[in-house]
């Protein structure tokens, strides 16, 4: 009953006319960021953050999830019709989705993306709503330590699971903690690496940082590219799949929905590892695995399934342990401290309006996408022939707007170019970039929560030992770097990330 009551609430909350004109300008935003290559939800939402000290926090993240999950359908669109990710959870999309088109077959295919999605994305909602509950009763029992020994563990399955090699994960996980020591000492009040800079002293603020390397960084390696898109010229039509084509995509939307939920939830996992990963489970578990590769619907209907729940899935641990599992729910993190909100079991307990109206909205968003996608694939198609040249002065001078409005001061311009360039060589090195977000922006709570836990215990570390969670969730992290360290297993993640 208490769970009716709560969706009540939440119902009650999504419902409000501007909460709702907000879901529809975040699913609008999404699907167009989403359909233009070059353009992702993370930088999106990076420049958009400003824009939210003048909302209310509930509209403010409700448009901000709205991006994010709506970024999945609109990428599967360009990779469908254009053979180019517009997001990078899509780019499995491109396999089968692309040559279903060249086929004549490009209107069922987007159906089959826009269905898919629409069922996972009610699932997942459905998921978040059951889970929230017991997991915010069960992370109120924690502690310092266990907070700790959380985000440790958070930390080593984001590197994980990220692409690139287990070592470099990890190396740039070190980086961000050591850039989040930049600013003033909460303990000392004493400065720490700012060199004199005033700007520094509150330490360095992760959006210039998010929208140099994963914004300015993205454009300048996509300028290096050919804007000339191998555009499918037949017109879209006959977009309701066959009897036949229900057979074969059903399972495979049920799969990719329970693959997506379930990893969604692991740090490091979301949109774009459960794509790939639903699409490595449908070649496997198929009859005719040679058909993949060659326009099969369930290299479709599994992957952009399995995104969309991967998708908002990833908002369970933010909003019940306070732990972001991805670089874009970290900015779901400094959108909250923008409004006051500490993310964790107290925004279920304080904010209840808020956290049931943002899971609602969701579902109500997936019914906005729904109707945006189906109807209106022409007019996105069309968005798809501007050329890029066209696309990127505007891209660059709407992200510097929002780097300036930051402090309304051009140090922050400076710094998102002196991370742009930072970016680039990390994007040409191939090295991960998400796993510094992750540790720039979980840094200070891990600081901040093993000083409280060496002061509760008069400086025994072996307290983090003695309390059976927080030895719990240390030893699954260690077992994480030992499995991973295994040749065999090692060659396995490398194959499924490349895959």
């Amino acid at each position: 009953m208490d769970l009716f009551h709560n969706l009540a609430i939440g119902f009650a909350t999504a419902a409000q006319p501007a909460n709702l004109l907000y879901a529809f300008l975040g699913c609008l935003l999404g699907t167009l960021i989403g359909v233009l290559p070059g353009l992702g939800p993370l930088a999106t939402i990076a420049m958009l953050l400003p824009i939210t000290y003048a909302l209310q926090p509930d509209a403010a993240l409700i448009m901000l999830a709205g991006i994010y999950y709506g970024a999945q359908y609109g990428g599967s669109t360009t990779a469908i019709v254009v053979n180019l990710p517009g997001e990078s959870s899509s780019v499995v999309t491109t396999i089968d989705g692309y040559q279903m088109a060249k086929q004549g077959r490009a209107g069922v295919a987007l159906a089959t993306a826009a269905i898919g999605s629409f069922f996972a994305g009610c699932v997942a909602t459905l998921v978040l709503a059951a889970l929230a509950g017991p997991l915010t009763a069960t992370a109120l029992l924690f502690g310092p330590k266990e907070f700790f020994a959380l985000m440790i563990l958070g930390l080593i399955l984001a590197s994980v699971l990220s692409s690139g090699p287990f070592i470099e994960g990890i190396g740039m996980v070190v980086l961000g903690r050591l850039l989040s020591l930049v600013g003033t000492d909460l303990n000392s009040g004493s400065q720490r690496f700012a060199f004199g800079v005033p700007q520094l002293f509150d330490g360095l603020d992760f959006v210039p940082l998010a929208m140099g390397i994963f914004g300015f960084a993205e454009i300048v390696k996509n300028l290096e590219q050919d804007d000339k898109l191998s555009l499918v010229t037949q017109k879209i039509t006959n977009l309701f799949p066959t009897r036949d084509d229900f057979r074969r995509m059903v399972p495979a939307m049920l799969r990719g929905t329970a693959l997506g939920t379930l990893l969604g939830v692991l740090p490091g996992g979301g949109a774009v590892l459960s794509s790939f990963a639903s699409y490595t489970l449908e070649k496997k578990l198929s009859r005719h695995p040679e058909q993949f590769g060659k326009g099969a619907i369930e290299g479709v209907a599994g992957p952009e399934s399995a995104n969309n729940a991967g998708a908002q899935t990833s908002f369970i641990p933010l909003l019940t342990l306070g732990v972001p599992s991805n670089v874009v729910m970290a900015l779901m993190v400094g959108a909250m401290n923008i409004h006051n909100i500490h993310p964790g079991p107290e925004v279920m307990t304080k904010n209840p309006t808020l956290f049931w109206g943002l899971i609602v909205s969701m579902w109500v968003g997936n019914l906005m996408l729904l109707i945006l996608n189906l109807p209106l694939v022409g007019l996105w198609v069309k968005l798809l022939t501007i050329p890029y040249r066209y696309l990127f002065p505007a891209i660059m001078v709407f992200c510097s707007i929002g780097v300036y409005s930051i402090n309304s001061g051009t140090f922050e311009v400076y710094e998102a170019a002196v991370f742009c360039v930072f970016g680039y060589v990390l994007i040409k090195l191939q090295l991960p970039a998400a796993p510094l977000l992750l540790g720039l922006v979980l840094g200070p709570a891990i600081e901040e929560n093993f000083r409280r836990a060496m002061v509760l215990s008069r400086g025994d570390a072996t307290v983090l030992l003695t309390s059976p969670l927080s030895a719990s969730l240390l030893a699954a992290a260690a077992i994480a770097i030992l499995l991973i360290m295994l040749p065999t297993i090692r060659a396995r993640r490398e194959e499924a990330l490349q895959d």
